[in-house]
C-alpha cells in the first residue's frame, strides 16, 4: 500500500512540478524513476517489476504523452527487476538503473520507429537527464527507501 502512495504521489509531483522547471539544458529528474528503484530496493525484483509496470503504464496514459503507450511501462518493469535483484550496493544499483533506464527507452523507441528517437538526440538529451536524476538520486531514495536496507544481500 505504501508502495502504491509512493508512487502516485512521485507521479503526481513529476508531472505537475518537476516536468515544468527551467532547468538548464532542458533536461528533468525523473523521480519516478528513482521510486521504482527504492521500492524494487525495498521489496524484491517481482514487487519491483510490478511496481515498475504500474507506474510506467500510469505514466505513459497521463497527458502529455510523447511516445507510445507501454514504452515507459517496458523501461520501468525492467529497471524495477534489474533494481530488486540488486546490481553490486545500493550506490551502484541505483547508478545502474540510472544510466539503463535513458538507453533503454530510446532502443525501444528506436525499435518501434518512434519519431525523433535520433543518436543525436540520445547524445544531447540522455546525459543531461542522467545527470539531473542522479544529483536527485540521495533525497529520492531516502525519502523512498527512509533508511531501510535494501532486501537483497549487497
Amino acid at each position: 500500500m505504501i508502495a502504491v502512495l509512493v508512487v502516485l504521489v512521485t507521479v503526481l509531483v513529476q508531472l505537475t512540478l518537476v516536468n515544468r522547471l527551467p532547468l538548464p539544458a532542458g533536461g528533468v529528474p525523473d523521480l519516478v524513476l528513482l521510486a521504482v528503484v527504492g521500492v524494487a530496493m525495498l521489496r524484491g525484483p517481482v514487487a519491483g517489476a510490478v511496481i515498475g509496470f504500474c507506474s510506467g503504464l500510469l505514466v505513459d496514459v497521463v497527458p502529455p504523452v510523447a511516445h507510445v503507450a507501454g514504452e515507459y511501462a517496458f523501461v520501468l518493469t525492467v529497471v524495477g527487476f534489474l533494481a530488486g535483484r540488486g546490481l553490486g550496493g545500493v550506490v551502484s544499483t541505483v547508478m545502474a538503473c540510472v544510466l539503463a533506464a535513458p538507453l533503454l527507452a530510446a532502443a525501444v523507441g528506436g525499435l518501434i520507429g518512434e519519431e525523433g528517437v535520433t543518436l543525436e538526440a540520445l547524445v544531447a538529451r540522455a546525459p543531461v537527464t542522467v545527470m539531473y536524476t542522479l544529483v536527485a538520486a540521495p533525497v529520492v531514495i531516502w525519502a523512498v527507501t527512509r533508511g531501510k536496507q535494501p532486501r537483497y544481500a549487497a
